[in-house]
């Protein structure tokens, strides 16, 4: 039986989440704040994590080009609970990832890149 396109994102996340253990949960949400695959906690609402990461991915780019800084790549947020990371995959979704508030985020960054490479493949 071959695994399904849901399943194969599912596992993709959870493989980003092994290889850098301070990422606690994530998400691939579509553009218009739909859950496409996540790995969340029981306790984390996927609606909440999807409309939100829609509405920070909405007003990251419309900050990015009214500044005049280009493209949106990335949308971070640190609380004191931790992190919430935001980039893109592709033209029609965007990885969520909530990292721990002692999390090496230079090896975040990397786990996220190489996950929405792969991803990025798998939406289209």
């Amino acid at each position: 039986m071959t695994e399904s396109r849901i399943e194969k994102m599912v596992a993709r996340l959870r493989a980003m989440q092994i290889a850098s253990p301070e990422i606690e949960a994530s998400a691939l949400v579509s553009v218009d704040g739909l859950i496409i695959a996540s790995a969340l906690p029981p306790e984390v609402e996927e609606d909440r994590v999807s409309a939100m990461s829609a509405a920070m991915l909405s007003l990251g780019e419309r900050i990015s080009v009214e500044l005049q800084r280009g493209g949106l790549e990335q949308v971070y947020l640190r609380g004191t609970n931790g992190f919430v990371i935001l980039t893109a995959v592709g033209q029609e979704a965007v990885l969520t990832v909530l990292a721990r508030p002692n999390a090496k985020l230079g090896l975040v960054f990397l786990e996220m890149r190489r996950a929405a490479q792969d991803l990025e493949s798998l939406v289209g």
